[in-house]
């Protein structure tokens, strides 16, 4: 019978995080996945340094999800101020091990930043996706995830990837339930 969990990474993470999110977006063992950036970018995903300053950062938190004590998934979490009273969840880097993908363990990380967002009372949960990732927006809208109309540029800077061709991103969301409380306050 496997244990799983989902819990919050701390620094003593940091190596396992950063081997499982590049083994999951770049290079040869990423293409086992559907996940894989490997034919749109090259570089690494992510370095220790840059996951540090995720886990440092006040306003973020990244959950990890582990089965007998194997880590095989992870999201990044980042409260964003909207200049209301409440604010939204950014969700990034979620990511599943490409041999573990295709077990509901994207969707349980999906659902515990859900929870966490309705927690901390936040709007909406917003990302950016690859506006080429057709399938991983698909994904994303079959879990009640909608386009905002935004599109940002991809960033230039290669610790996010070397992109193999002209990426931008589009801007998702889902709108928590207390978004109809906000809506009316903000008329």
């Amino acid at each position: 019978m496997n244990h799983a969990l989902i819990s919050t990474a701390t620094e003593q993470d940091i190596a396992a995080l950063n081997q499982l999110v590049n083994s999951a977006y770049r290079g040869d063992s990423s293409r086992k996945g559907w996940t894989t950036e490997a034919d749109l970018l090259g570089g690494i995903r992510t370095d220790e340094e840059g996951l540090r300053a995720m886990l440092q950062n006040r306003a973020a938190t990244v959950l990890k999800y582990e089965e007998d004590s194997q880590l095989l998934g992870c999201v990044y979490l980042e409260r964003k101020d909207t200049g209301t009273k409440y604010s939204d969840l950014y969700l990034g880097m979620l990511t599943v091990s490409p041999d573990a993908q295709a077990k509901g363990i994207g969707r349980k990380l999906l659902e515990a930043a859900e929870q966490l967002a309705v927690e901390q009372k936040s709007r909406a949960v917003t990302m950016t996706v690859i506006t080429v990732r057709h399938e991983l927006i698909a994904w994303y809208q079959r879990r009640g995830y909608q386009a905002t109309g935004e599109m940002k540029p991809f960033p230039t800077d290669p610790r996010f990837g070397l992109p193999r061709q002209q990426l931008e991103f589009i801007v998702m969301e889902k709108r928590m339930p207390l978004s109809e409380n906000v809506k009316a306050s903000q008329s």
